[in-house]
C-alpha cells in the first residue's frame, strides 16, 4: 500500500459515514439539534465537506467544488460563500436547513476530487510545506492527515446525532 491509497482509504471511510449518517433523513430531521446550541447532523456533515473541500483545494491548487460547480447556490445558505463552519454560532448553524440527496452529493463531489488529487500524490510529497503560518511550518502530509483526523470527529459526531434522534 502506498501513501495515495492508504489516504484514499481514509476519506473512502468518512465517505461511507457520511452516507450512512444522512440516508433516509428528511431535511427537519438533519437540522434537529439536541439542545439550542448544538450542532445538527447537516451543519456537520456541511461543515466535514467545506473544510476539506477548500483544504483539498488549496494544496491542490484549484478552485473549490463549492464555488466552481455550483454547490453554493443549490445550498443557497444565509451566510458567505466563503464560509467553511469555523467560527459559526449556533443561528448559523440552524441555518443550514437541507436534503440529504444535497449533502451527500456534496460530500461525495468533493470526495471524488480528493480521490484524483491523492491518486497523483508520492511519498516525497508529503514534505512539501503548505503552511508557512504555523511553528513549525505545516506540511503537506501534517494537512491531508489534518483533514481526515477533522473529517472522522465530525462524521462521528453526526452519527452520534442519528442516534440520538427522536423518533
Amino acid at each position: 500500500m502506498n501513501i495515495a491509497e492508504l489516504l484514499t482509504d481514509g476519506f473512502g471511510r468518512v465517505q461511507e459515514v457520511v452516507h450512512e449518517v444522512v440516508d433516509g433523513l428528511s431535511a427537519d430531521q438533519l437540522a434537529w439539534r439536541a439542545a439550542e446550541d448544538a450542532n445538527s447532523i447537516a451543519w456537520l456533515v456541511w461543515h466535514l465537506t467545506r473544510v476539506q473541500d477548500s483544504h483539498i483545494a488549496e494544496v491542490a491548487d484549484t478552485e473549490q467544488a463549492w464555488t466552481a460547480d455550483g454547490w453554493a447556490d443549490r445550498f443557497a445558505l444565509p451566510f458567505s460563500p466563503d464560509a467553511t463552519g469555523y467560527g459559526q454560532d449556533p443561528a448559523d448553524v440552524a441555518g443550514v436547513v437541507v436534503g440529504s440527496d444535497l449533502l451527500a452529493g456534496y460530500y461525495d463531489a468533493v470526495h471524488e476530487r480528493t480521490v484524483a488529487y491523492l491518486a497523483k500524490l508520492t511519498d516525497p510529497d508529503l514534505d512539501r510545506i503548505v503552511d508557512t503560518n504555523w511553528t513549525p511550518h505545516v506540511t503537506l502530509g501534517v494537512r491531508l492527515v489534518s483533514v481526515l483526523d477533522d473529517d472522522i470527529q465530525h462524521a462521528g459526531q453526526a452519527a452520534f446525532v442519528r442516534g440520538i434522534l427522536p423518533v
